[in-house]
């Protein structure tokens, strides 16, 4: 079976299951998108990986299993989302250490924000993504059967451009200097969510 590569597109609010959020994933060479719903704790994580100016003061799970593998040079190659079973995706993780490649078991968000701490590229195989992928900007008939996903990630999408108005709008009435002294103190209380949050504020600054 052929593999595709995968790049991150995104973390969007989940409405159909309280706390999660749904990852999308998109495919390189094309125009489908592969939703993974995914707790919030990986939400961050990946998070957190994404913005690379966030850098907690103690480090995450994921951090640390970084420093642990750099510490007895093991190195991941590659993620590869492997299996669909009743809508939970499995992975796996391919490792190499003295040019021995090990093979290891993961739930999807893990495995991703591993890869990206390592800089590993992300692939799923071709019937995986032919099952279930979604084109987010397709049309009205063109949303059926598995697809149905499709039209709860736009509302999704939709929700979280909503929300993100909403909290820029309350990040707006500070200067510049103001959004670095709370992006440190939310890095520091290790509310990271928010941390986030004042960085898109500060990036929007930064493209004007």
């Amino acid at each position: 079976m052929s593999l595709v590569k995968l790049t991150i597109k995104g973390i969007s609010y989940s409405q159909t299951q309280n706390g999660a959020y749904a990852l999308i994933l998109n495919e390189v060479d094309g125009d489908r998108k592969l939703p993974i719903v995914i707790g919030a704790f990986e939400a961050q994580s990946i998070a957190i990986a994404l913005e690379k100016e966030i850098k907690p003061p103690r480090p995450l799970t994921h951090d640390l299993f970084k420093s642990f593998a750099d510490r007895f040079d093991i190195v991941i190659k590659q993620v590869i989302i492997h299996k669909l079973v009743d809508g939970v995706f499995y992975s796996s993780i391919i490792c190499e250490r003295d040019k021995i490649e090990e093979i290891i078991d993961a739930r999807t968000s893990d495995a991703i924000a591993l890869a990206l701490r390592f800089h590993a590229p992300i692939f799923t195989y071709k019937n995986i993504l032919d099952k279930a992928g979604v084109y987010l900007n397709a049309t009205s008939s063109e949303i059926d059967g598995n697809n149905e996903l499709d039209a709860s990630l736009q509302s999704d999408k939709e929700d979280k451009v909503t929300k993100n108005e909403e909290q820029k709008s309350g990040y707006a009435k500070f200067s510049l200097l103001e959004l670095h002294e709370l992006l440190e103190g939310a890095v520091q209380d290790e509310d990271y969510e928010k941390a986030v949050r004042i960085r898109d504020e500060i990036s929007k600054r930064d493209l004007v």
